[in-house]
C-alpha cells in the first residue's frame, strides 16, 4: 500500500492512495484518527481492509502532509554513502553519526521548502526514510526489519552555515519547513529487499545525485540496532538514513537552493518526493494573500 497523510480543507486525515484517487482512513477507522495512531496500535491489516473501496478524493484535491506529521522521534544519519564520505572528507565512521529533527522542520510533498532569512546556504540531501511500525530496545539486526511499516523518500534540506557552527548538526537541520517527508510510505509488502531500489535527486530537472540504497555504510537493520540500542523505538519513529555524494556543498561553484526552484528526490518502488523552494519572505506573503 501506499499511505499517505493529508489535509483536505480544514481537516486532516490519511488514506490509502491508489491510481483512482484517495481512500479517506481517517473518516472510516474513528479508531485510528492518525496514521501514527494506526501503527501504534498494530492495525495495518485493518487499513488493508480498505483498499477495494470507492476513493473519496482526486489526489488534486488533497494538500500532502508530511508522511508522519508527528513522529515521536526523527533520528538522521551523516555521511552514510562511501560518495559522500569522499566528498566531505570524512573518515568512515565506527558508528552511525546521529542527529535529530524536529516535527515543525517537516514539509510534505508539493509543500514548499523554505529557504529561512538567515542564510542562502540551502542545500538538498535525498535520503530513503524508514518508518518504524514495531517497536522494541535492542532490536536485534536479524530480526530489524521486521519491526518496519514501510519506506519513503526524504530531503533533508540544509542550512550549512549553521549546520557547521559547531560540530553539532541540530542548527542547520532544524529551521521550519526546510525538510521534506513523503510524498507517502509505501509497505514493506511492497518492498521485499529495500537494498536493491535506487535514489536520485533533480534540481529543476537536473540530476543532481544518484545511487544504490546498498551503498549505505551503515544499512538499515544496522541502523535499527543501533537506535534501538540507546533508546526504545515506538511505532511512527522515522530513521532517515543519510544522503549520497553530490551535495551542492561540495560543488565549484556551490550549488545552492533558491526561491523558484523545484527539488525532486526519487526512490525506484516508492515514488517521487516534489517540493518548490520558497524564501520565508514569499513563503509567508503567500499564505497571508
Amino acid at each position: 500500500m501506499k499511505i499517505a497523510s493529508f489535509r483536505k480543507g480544514a481537516t486532516a486525515s490519511y488514506g490509502i492512495i491508489t491510481d483512482a484517487g484517495v481512500i479517506d482512513a481517517g473518516k472510516r477507522l474513528a479508531a485510528y484518527p492518525t496514521l501514527k495512531t494506526l501503527l501504534s496500535k498494530g492495525s495495518l491489516d485493518e487499513l488493508a481492509a480498505l483498499r477495494s473501496e470507492r476513493p473519496d478524493h482526486a489526489l488534486s484535491e488533497i494538500e500532502l502532509l508530511p508522511t508522519l506529521p508527528d513522529p515521536d522521534k526523527i533520528f538522521c544519519i551523516g555521511v552514510n554513502y562511501a560518495t559522500h564520505l569522499a566528498e566531505s572528507g570524512h573518515p568512515k565512521p565506527v558508528h552511525p553519526m546521529i542527529f535529530t529533527r524536529f516535527a515543525n522542520s517537516q514539509v510534505g510533498g508539493g509543500q514548499p521548502m523554505i529557504r529561512p532569512l538567515e542564510s542562502e546556504r540551502f542545500d538538498y540531501e535525498g535520503e530513503l526514510a524508514v518508518i518504524i511500525g514495531k517497536g522494541g530496545r535492542r532490536i536485534a539486526r536479524e530480526s530489524a526489519l521486521r519491526h518496519v511499516a514501510g519506506y519513503a523518500c526524504y530531503n533533508d534540506g540544509s542550512i550549512r552555515d549553521w549546520q557547521r557552527h559547531t560540530s553539532q548538526f541540530a542548527p542547520g537541520k532544524n529551521f521550519v519547513g526546510t525538510g521534506a517527508f513523503g510524498p507517502w510510505m509505501v509497505t514493506t509488502d511492497e518492498i521485499p529487499d529495500v537494498s536493491k531500489l535506487n535514489i536520485a535527486t533533480r534540481l529543476n530537472g537536473v540530476e543532481v545525485q544518484a545511487a544504490p540504497i546498498s551503498d549505505l555504510v551503515f544499512d538499515v537493520p544496522a541502523l535499527i540496532a543501533y537506535c534501538s540500542t540507546f533508546t526504545e523505538l515506538v511505532p511512527g519513529d522515522v530513521i532517515v538514513t543519510g544522503t549520497t555524494g553530490g551535495v551542492g556543498a561540495y560543488r565549484t561553484p556551490p550549488l545552492w537552493m533558491k526561491d523558484g526552484d523545484v527539488v525532486e528526490v526519487e526512490i525506484s518502488g516508492i515514488g517521487i518526493l516534489r517540493n518548490p523552494v520558497k524564501d520565508e519572505v514569499t513563503a509567508t506573503a503567500t499564505r497571508a494573500a
